[in-house]
This record gives structure tokens, C-alpha cells and sequence, in this order.
């Protein structure tokens, strides 16, 4: 935008040249700058990210140094290293990607975080704590997270039933631990399979015709 002071008006396009009086046009700086610039914003974000990645590449080779020479029996390094990378996917997946959707976004961060727990449950010398509670609780936790979803979402509620099949897959891992004795407590580990089978079946029996139409529209059945 700008302003021709020998006709007093502002033209609103970005031509230089008055359409009135054929005088040089004056741009108005303030309005070109009326709208945040968003790439400013991710550039300063991307060099944030990279500072961070560059110093924690270096705490942790100091702190891998320090666990050699003064600290043995437990390589306490690999939690702040596993850690630094977490939050480096944080920054790089949930805050900076743009193309993923909420849902990955939850998924992925919760996954992750399972596995970084169970990291440090075998760092420090594997107590069973990891697998027997934060695995079926990390479970139960997307369990209800699509739930949430469901309401808030109630216009397209039926496009989680994938997501309910992937849950039930996922919530037989403690079942399968359990069989070979790694999961001892089966009660936390059977109530997260049990809470992702029921519901799944409740998304079917309420949904009725909707819930199977999404089903056979995924599978391609008729």
C-alpha cells in the first residue's frame, strides 16, 4: 500500500506510479508490515532448534566423559543423552512440522516417551516398573485421548475406529510380555487391552450403521 501526496489518496496495489497524476508513489512501510511474518518466526524457531541440538551435542560428550573416568557401574550418560533427544523430536516433530496431524503428533510423543521411561528403568537397573505400569498406562492414556477426540469431534467421530484397531493391537504387547514372564503385574496390563477391546465395541454397537460404513470404506469391502 501507498499514498500519493500530490493527490492526497492511497493506492492500495503495489504500483509505484500514481493512476491520477502519474507522480512517484510513496510506500507506506507501517502497512506492509500489518501482518506478522511467519517465515521470520520459523527461521528464528530453526535456529533455536539448532543451538539447542549443537549444545547438547556437547553436554552430552562431556557428560559421557565425566561417566567413563569418575562414574562407573551405571551409564547414567545414555538417560540425558536419550533425553536431549527427545526433546530435540519435540522441537523438530511436534512444534516445527507442520504436515503432521495432532493425532501422529500424540502418538509419536507418547510412544517415545514409553520407550525413553523404559530406557531408564534399564539404565538404572531394570526393576519391571517400566513395562509393568508407564507401558499399559502410556495405553491407556491414547485410550483416552480418543475419546476426547470422539467428543470433540462428534461430526467425524467414525474416522477413529482405525485408530481404536491400532490401540488393540498395540495394548496385546503386555499380554505377549506377560507370556514370557517380563510383565509380572497383569492387572494393569489386561485392563489396557480390555479398555481398548471395549472401546472399540462401543464405538460399533453406538455408531451402528456410520461405524460399519467407516470399516468396510477402510478395508475396501462392499
Amino acid at each position: 500500500m501507498g499514498r500519493c501526496r500530490q493527490c492526497n489518496v492511497e493506492i492500495l496495489d503495489h504500483t509505484q506510479i500514481c493512476p491520477l497524476c502519474r507522480c512517484v508513489v510513496e510506500q507506506n512501510k507501517e502497512s506492509e508490515t500489518m501482518y506478522p511474518d511467519i517465515r521470520l518466526r520459523v527461521r528464528k524457531l530453526n535456529l533455536a532448534v539448532r543451538i539447542f541440538l549443537f549444545g547438547a551435542i556437547l553436554t552430552e560428550v562431556f557428560f559421557i566423559y565425566l561417566n567413563i573416568n569418575y562414574v562407573r557401574g551405571i551409564w547414567w550418560s545414555a538417560i540425558t543423552g536419550a533425553g536431549f533427544a527427545y526433546v530435540y523430536f519435540i522441537a523438530r516433530f511436534a512444534v516445527l512440522n507442520d504436515n503432521a496431524g495432532y493425532r501422529s503428533k500424540f502418538l509419536a510423543l507418547t510412544f517415545f516417551g514409553v520407550l525413553y521411561v523404559i530406557l531408564i528403568d534399564f539404565v538404572i537397573g531394570y526393576h519391571g516398573w517400566s513395562v509393568n505400569f508407564v507401558l499399559p498406562g502410556g495405553l491407556l492414556l491414547v485410550d483416552l485421548f480418543i475419546v476426547i477426540l470422539m467428543f470433540v469431534n462428534r461430526r467425524n467421530w467414525q474416522s477413529y475406529i482405525m485408530l481404536e484397531l491400532f490401540m488393540i493391537v498395540l495394548s496385546a504387547v503386555p499380554l505377549v510380555l506377560m507370556w514370557f514372564h517380563i510383565v509380572t503385574e497383569t492387572f494393569i496390563g489386561g485392563l489396557a487391552f480390555a479398555v481398548s477391546i471395549l472401546l472399540f465395541a462401543g464405538t460399533l454397537i453406538i455408531g451402528d450403521r456410520r461405524a460399519r460404513s467407516e470399516l468396510k470404506r477402510r478395508f475396501h469391502v462392499r
